[in-house]
Order: C-alpha cells, then sequence, then structure tokens
C-alpha cells in the first residue's frame, strides 16, 4: 500500500509538471509571436509617418525603425528555439518575409525628396501594406500551430493520465491481492493459534482438574487420618492415661505409709494433665462430636475453647441447620472457622468475633466476622487462606474476603447443597426440631 501510495504520487506529481511545462510553453512562444506581430505594427505606422512626410524621414524614426527591427530579430531569435518541426517552414517563410520588409523600409531612406513624392502612395499601398498583412497572416499561422501544439500537449498530459489511471487500478488489484493474501493468512494462522491455545486450554483444565481432585484426595486423606489419629489418641493414650490414673486413686486409698502417698499424687497429676493434653490434641486433630454430634456442637466447643485459651469473646448463631449434611461439607465448615478464628487470634488482635452459619434450600451461608485491625485483602494472601478457599472452590462454593486496615475482616462462604430429603431434622444450638420440607 505505501509503494502504491508513492508510486500514485510521483505519478500525480509528474503529471502536474507536464501540464505546467505545455501551459508555459504555450504562453512564452504566444508572448514572443505578439511581440513580433506588436514591432511589425509599431514599424508600418512609423514607416508610413516617414513616407507620407512631405520632407525627409527624420534621424529619430530611423533610430526607431532600428530599434523595433533588432526587437523583431530578438524575438525570431527565441521563438526558434523552441520550434517544433512542423513549424520550420512557415518559421522560415516568416522571416524572410520579414528581413525582405526591413530591407524595403530602409531603402525608403534613401529617397530623395522627388523620389518620396513620386513613389510614397505607391508604394504605401502596394509595398508597405500587403507585406505588412502578409507577415502578420504567417504569424497567426504559427500562432495556430503553437495552439495545435498546445493541444498535442494536452493529448500527451491525457495520456499521462491514462497511464495514471491503469497504474493505479494496477496498483489498486495489487494491493487488494495482497490484502486478500495477508487476510488469508492471518486467518489460517489465527485459528492454528486458536486450535493450539484450545488445546493448551484443554491441556490446563484437565491439569486443573487435576490438581484439584488431588487436593482434595489429599484433604480427604488428611481428616482421614487425623480421625484415626484421634480415635487412636482417645481410645488408647487416653484410655491408658485413665487406667494410670485409676490405678493411682487406688493406692491413695490404700494405706501405704506417708512415704508413698506424695509420689503417688505426683503420679496422678501427671496423669491428670497427660489425660487433658491427650484430650486437647485428640479435639484439636479432629473433634470426636462432629462425628458423634453435629457441625454445630463441633463449632460450640470450638468457640469455648479459643476463649477459654485466648480471650477472645466467641458468638456463634447456628439455627435450622439439617443434620444430614454431607460429610465433606461438616469438614469444610468446620475447618473455615477454625483457620479463620485462628488468623484472627494470630494477626487480628480482636476483641470478639461472630459466626454465622444459615442454610436455605440449596445452599449453607458461612459468615466469620471479627472487630480486628484488619488488613488489605487484595495484598496479602497467606496459606491458610488459600486453603480455605481451596477447601470452598473443590466444594463448588463461592469464598470471599472483605477486609480493610482499621475495619476489621468479613470471611465468607456459600456452599451449594443437594436437595435434602423431604424429612429433614434440624440441630440447633439448645436442641433439635424436625419439619417436612
Amino acid at each position: 500500500m505505501a509503494s502504491a501510495q508513492i508510486g500514485a504520487l510521483l505519478m500525480i506529481s509528474s503529471l502536474r509538471q507536464s501540464g505546467q511545462q505545455v501551459e508555459e510553453r504555450f504562453l512564452k512562444r504566444s508572448r514572443i509571436l505578439e511581440d513580433i506581430r506588436s514591432a511589425i505594427y509599431l514599424s508600418g505606422t512609423v514607416a508610413r509617418d516617414s513616407i507620407l512626410a512631405p520632407t525627409g524621414g527624420a534621424s529619430s524614426e530611423l533610430a526607431e525603425l532600428n530599434h523595433l527591427h533588432q526587437r523583431t530579430d530578438d524575438a525570431l531569435e527565441r521563438y526558434q528555439k523552441s520550434l517544433d518541426a512542423e513549424e520550420a517552414t512557415p518559421f522560415a517563410s516568416l522571416r524572410s518575409e520579414i528581413e525582405a520588409y526591413w530591407r524595403v523600409l530602409s531603402s525608403t531612406f534613401a529617397w530623395t525628396d522627388s523620389e518620396r513624392k513620386q513613389f510614397r502612395y505607391q508604394f504605401f499601398y502596394s509595398e508597405l501594406v500587403p507585406r505588412r498583412t502578409a507577415m502578420l497572416q504567417i504569424a497567426d499561422r504559427i500562432g495556430q500551430l503553437n495552439e495545435r501544439g498546445l493541444l498535442r500537449g494536452d493529448e500527451q498530459v491525457a495520456k499521462l493520465f491514462d497511464r495514471l489511471r491503469l497504474a493505479l487500478i494496477g496498483m489498486i488489484g495489487l494491493t487488494l491481492m495482497g490484502g486478500l493474501a495477508l487476510a488469508v493468512f492471518t486467518s489460517v494462522t489465527a485459528l492454528r493459534l486458536q486450535n493450539e491455545v484450545r488445546a493448551r486450554l484443554e491441556e490446563n483444565i484437565e491439569a486443573k482438574k487435576s490438581l484439584r481432585d488431588l487436593s482434595a484426595k489429599l484433604l480427604r486423606a488428611q481428616e482421614d487420618e487425623r480421625r484415626a489419629l484421634s480415635r487412636e489418641l482417645h481410645d488408647e493414650a487416653g484410655q491408658s492415661f485413665s487406667a494410670i490414673l485409676l490405678e493411682t486413686e487406688n493406692l491413695l486409698d490404700a494405706e501405704l505409709g506417708a512415704a508413698a502417698k506424695p509420689h503417688l499424687e505426683s503420679i496422678r497429676n501427671l496423669a491428670q494433665r497427660g489425660m487433658a493434653e491427650t484430650r486437647n490434641m485428640a479435639l484439636l486433630l479432629r473433634p470426636s462430636m462432629l462425628d458423634d454430634f453435629g457441625l454445630v456442637p463441633a463449632l460450640n466447643w470450638q468457640a469455648k475453647e479459643t476463649a477459654k485459651r485466648t480471650g477472645l469473646r466467641v458468638q456463634v448463631s447456628a439455627a435450622d441447620l439439617p443434620r444430614d449434611l454431607p460429610e465433606e461439607h461438616k469438614t469444610c465448615i468446620y475447618r473455615v472457622v477454625q483457620e479463620a478464628l485462628h488468623n484472627v487470634v494470630r494477626h487480628a488482635q480482636a476483641s470478639a468475633a461472630q459466626v454465622s452459619l444459615q442454610w436455605e434450600e440449596e445452599r449453607i451461608d458461612l459468615t466469620v466476622q471479627d472487630d480486628g485491625t484488619g488488613f488489605d485483602a487484595v495484598r496479602v494472601r497467606g496459606l491458610g487462606l488459600l486453603g480455605m478457599e481451596e477447601r470452598v472452590h473443590h466444594l463448588g462454593g463461592i469464598f470471599a474476603i472483605d477486609s480493610q486496615p482499621g475495619r476489621g475482616t468479613t470471611v465468607k462462604i456459600q456452599l451449594p447443597v443437594a436437595q435434602l430429603r423431604s424429612e429433614v431434622t434440624y440441630e440447633t444450638n439448645s436442641h433439635s426440631v424436625s419439619r417436612r420440607s
């Protein structure tokens, strides 16, 4: 396209220059012919005045004729430089007539008074006027040839314009063909790239799906391992500490002497602390009440334990929750609340937190809100938040954090739940009720 534009500009410039040259040549030649005609007219007037005068021609008239003669010769020389081939013959005739004309005029200044009186009228009407008329006719014919030269120049310009038009048509055709070829190439390349991108996208989706499945399996394995460890600690270590405590109590009741009593009391205290630590570890790994009693008791226990350990006031609001929630949903909600309260204790410097859990027909809404210092939720993303988000997204839920420095933090999740059976049992903070959907 750039080449086509440059070529068109060059041809237009050439066309304009050609037109200007033709016009300038025509005007220049027309001015020269007009100068020749003017000199001949003036010379005829001067010669007439000199011939018809009673006495001989004055020197001023002779000087004027010589000046006109020189002027005519100069004009003829200028015109000859731009002469066309077809103008050669008429121009030669004009020059010959002009030279003969000047010779005849010059001869009149050599007449005597008697010759002037005798020949002046005859010379004027039979020589001067016819010669001047013939020269003017030749000059007119040359002018006509000059006009024909202008027409030829116009024809050349028209031919050049036709060439320009054909060149522009060719350039437009080449440009269109190039554009079409480029469009086809671009389309083919874009389709190829689109197919490659689609293939990479599908691979990426499959990889993400595999990662999500793997993450879900890891979470399930982790929960199973925590459940097993919690049961193991509760059943084995807890029972062992209980047995030690029971045997110690029996020995304290027996009469073993004052020396053994302090040692037995020390063993009893150690057993009590060990049993308490084992119970706490088992509950932290996975509270058995989450499996035995449901989600709400586990959340209440979590809130009490957090308040007892840290002094944070935690209020749980969880009414009208179905008891037969899917296991993954209960685990997800419990772990999100556990991690959120852990972050509040570690980072928020809050005095109170509110846990709200609501169930609608096909979803569960969880909100954990604190009155702490808050943070920039866009720039700060810890592993705990990423873990919560991963759990929620695996279940097809929505995870959102609303926090600003100095304005506290609110964690919100929505988990979709498939329509439960018609007869649903609900659990509340204090009691259970049943209703028909």
